[in-house]
């Protein structure tokens, strides 16, 4: 399955094709490899969000470090 980029103006809806082709995409196995492994729980939760509701919050995890420690590792 090749990977393919829609653009589309915001609000408009999906085509009925579109919406087959993610039914079919929804059905097709996930494959894993070197570049892609399968992640273990851990892994999984070590995933922080990287969108913050205010400028403020983001400006509290920059000062605290944490978003320089993730860029670093």
């Amino acid at each position: 399955m090749a990977n393919e980029i829609f653009r589309r103006p915001v609000g408009t809806g999906l085509t009925l094709e579109e919406l087959v082709m993610l039914e079919k995409a929804e059905k097709y196995p996930l494959e894993y490899d070197e570049d892609s492994p399968k992640l273990t729980q851990e892994q999984l939760s070590e995933f922080r969000p990287v969108n913050f509701s205010s400028m403020e919050e983001r400006t509290q995890a920059m000062k605290q470090g944490t978003i320089l420690e993730a860029a670093l590792v």
